[in-house]
């Protein structure tokens, strides 16, 4: 066996990990909507101090079927699902137009919970992506507005002249708005809810349903 190979997983099993107290959950009190239970959950992790709360994975999957995944932010949670935006020229923006099921995950380890999403991603309407471009700080319209996300890149040098280009145009058209800015709403098929245990008994809770207007089932899962 490779000496460095046994080194850092001798490291890494050493590493603490679910090391708790984290609160108590009683899922035999849930709420009919896995929408309801997230807010709490949430509204838990803002309270805790937890940095960055609303960060979560987004996974998609390419034309080849490959999966891709990256931390996003979470802009809203209503009945049509989990909101997020991108633009529509970025490698997540056309992979979704391609193949609209994702997945989200949001970790929260202080409390030790996860959440986990399954679902269909549907752009919203243009009134909906407009306001929220607009909301944007001038840095990050500018960044949208050359639609380059991903794209090879000769030089550094040529990011600083680019964005600054494209925030003069900006300040000049205050209500430009970038046509390939999307904010997409995830309608959920499964959500499991997650609070981990440091003696590894774990609960989870699954909530899963057929379409988008059947009721929810509810079902505890084994750790």
């Amino acid at each position: 066996m490779d000496t460095g190979s046994a080194d850092i997983r001798q490291r890494l099993r050493a590493l603490p990990a679910l090391a708790g107290p984290f609160p108590p959950v009683d899922f035999s009190c849930a709420p009919a909507s896995p929408q309801d239970l997230f807010l709490d959950w949430l509204d838990a992790a803002i309270h805790a101090g937890i940095r960055e709360p609303h960060a979560m994975t987004l996974c998609t999957v390419d034309e080849a079927g490959c999966p891709d995944a990256r931390v996003l932010i979470l802009k809203s949670v209503d009945e049509r699902g989990w909101h997020f935006a991108s633009s529509g020229h970025s490698p997540k923006g056309r992979q979704i137009q391609a193949q609209p099921a994702v997945a989200l995950n949001f970790y929260w380890k202080e409390l030790g919970r996860q959440v986990r999403i399954r679902g269909v991603a549907r752009p919203l309407d243009g009134t909906e992506s407009a306001q929220d471009f607009l909301a944007r700080s001038l840095d990050a319209r500018a960044g949208v507005l050359l639609a380059k996300q991903s794209a090879p890149l000769e030089s550094p040098a040529e990011v600083g002249p680019a964005i600054s280009a494209a925030r003069k145009r900006l300040e000049a058209d205050t209500g430009l708005i970038a046509p390939s800015w999307h904010v997409y709403a995830v309608a959920p098929s499964i959500v499991e809810f997650w609070q981990g245990a440091g003696d590894r008994l774990h609960q989870r809770l699954c909530y899963q349903r057929d379409d988008g207007e059947s009721p929810w089932r509810r079902q505890l899962l084994w750790p």
